[in-house]
């Protein structure tokens, strides 16, 4: 029923990622995982990285989002989003690489390392592959 329904927009700087009518979604906020039904009270909050879960027509999708903005209000649930990929998308070999290097950065930690933004690549690079199995 359409009359169940949310609206869901994800904006990334590329452009326009998605807007779908879902029935619920779940997203990963900076106090912790958030879900979001019809009739939700209006917020705004911001998002870690992590994996925004929705379910449309009874199936549940996934996509990884690394950061950004949610507002809910009035049935549109609308995410800006410093980048998101859908699961089915994800290039695993390509997020397996890239946690190893940051992996490897992170155990040679040699002077000139940027700690928190090693750590922040090996984020991107788990939330990626966590997100991509559940395709």
């Amino acid at each position: 029923m359409a009359e169940d329904l949310i609206r869901l927009d994800i904006v990334t700087p590329a452009g326009l990622l998605m807007s779908e009518n879902v029935a619920a979604l779940n997203l990963p906020a900076t106090l912790g995982s958030m879900g979001v039904l019809k009739n939700h009270a209006p917020l705004m909050t911001t998002l870690e990285i992590g994996t925004v879960k929705y379910t449309r027509n009874g199936v549940d999708h996934y996509l990884a989002v690394h950061g950004g903005f949610a507002e809910v209000k009035d049935n549109v649930v609308i995410i800006l989003a410093d980048s998101a990929e859908r699961a089915e998308e994800i290039d695993v070999s390509r997020a397996e690489a890239a946690k190893q290097r940051a992996e490897a950065r992170l155990k040679k930690r040699d002077a000139e390392l940027d700690v928190l933004r090693a750590e922040m690549a090996l984020r991107r690079a788990l939330t990626r592959i966590k997100t991509s199995e559940k395709a």
